[in-house]
């Protein structure tokens, strides 16, 4: 029976896909607007109001992704989701807090009487960095196979710190790109800061995956596997560089010359992101839960599955397609997000 002959194979290979690829877009998206949110406090009053109109238009849709991501596990592999859950319990909690909170003062420090604008714009960095935190937190969990000890602990704290740099480094990058003058300046700087975090998480998960899991050790390091994974590593170095070269090399352009290339830093900053997940995917396929539970073990029955899938492909492009509508209408330099 060949692959796609059988559907309690590829069925679960698809759904793994599926979820895999809300995940890497939520990541990417989201990660840039929680990335400004905790910059915010960095920035001036005015430049503050610019930094909200860049993402203005986006952010809420972005989150819809997450939730795609998670209806995904929810549905097609219940066993995984709940075993999932239930160790991120905590994290999960905070970073639905933080996100609802993060919604409720982007709206009404805009809505809202002028005398609480400050409390809601610090509500705004709390909600975002909360919840960059608790999903660093999960990652470094989940990369550690869900074990709760004193070392898994110490991981995922620094992963926590690393990723929220991450998100900062994307960010700052997306203000490259949509923001001008003294604005984008300081964006520079902050992307040059963030670089190092990422670079320093990209590292700290690269070391700790192959000594937590001997089967991703194996993978890693013997012949030909190695082969194949090689060409990730490599493409990072060279995104890394050219990154490092660009974002110094850039803000001496002249402001011509700027603006035709003010999208390179983000454009790499999502190649980065992409090449992270592609590891991590190669890395921990098939398995849902690391040396636990695969995506076969964990799949629902075929039968769930595809009318599931039918499902899918309607929403799927539905989300796709809004996204694109959205980035290409409010394309350009930002302004000031007004309701009026």
């Amino acid at each position: 029976m060949t692959l796609f002959g059988d559907p309690t194979v590829w069925l679960p290979i698809a759904f793994a896909g599926l979820m895999g690829l809300s995940i890497l877009i939520y990541v990417v998206l989201d990660g840039f607007d929680l990335g400004v949110g905790v910059l915010f406090p960095l920035a001036e009053a005015d430049e503050q109001e610019r930094m909200i109109g860049s993402i203005g238009p986006f952010w809420d849709a972005n989150e819809t992704w997450l939730v795609m991501a998670v209806g995904l596990l929810l549905v097609a592999f219940p066993v995984a989701h709940g075993q999932i859950l239930t160790a991120f319990y905590l994290p999960v909690a905070v970073m639905l807090i933080g996100l609802i909170l993060r919604g409720v003062a982007f709206e009404f420090r805009a809505k809202g009487p002028s005398a609480h604008k400050a409390a809601w714009n610090r509500a705004f960095f709390a909600g975002s960095l909360m919840a960059s935190l608790a999903q660093g937190f999960m990652l470094g969990l989940y990369v550690l196979g869900l074990e709760i000890t004193s070392w898994t602990l110490a991981f995922a704290t620094l992963t926590a710190l690393c990723l929220t740099a991450g998100y900062a480094f994307i960010g700052a990058t997306w203000l490259v790109m949509k923001c001008a003058g003294q604005l984008q300046r300081k964006a520079f700087a902050w992307a040059r800061t963030g670089l190092v975090g990422a670079m320093a998480g990209l590292a700290a998960v690269s070391v700790a995956t192959p000594l937590a899991s001997p089967d991703v050790a194996a993978r890693w390091f013997s012949f030909p596997d190695a082969l194949l994974l090689a060409p990730l590593p490599l493409t990072s170095g060279m995104v890394l560089t050219g990154l490092w070269v660009a974002l110094r090399a850039l803000p001496e352009m002249p402001a011509a010359a700027l603006d035709r290339l003010d999208w390179a830093p983000f454009a790499g900053a999502a190649a980065l992101f992409t090449l992270g997940f592609a590891g991590f995917a190669y890395s921990f396929f098939p398995w849902v839960i690391p040396g636990r539970l695969t995506i076969f073990d964990a799949a629902s029955a075929p039968e769930s599955l595809i009318i599931i899938l039918v499902g899918a492909c309607v929403v799927l492009p539905v989300i796709v397609a809004y996204s694109i509508l959205a980035f290409t209408v409010f394309r350009g330099k930002a302004e000031t997000l007004r309701y009026d």
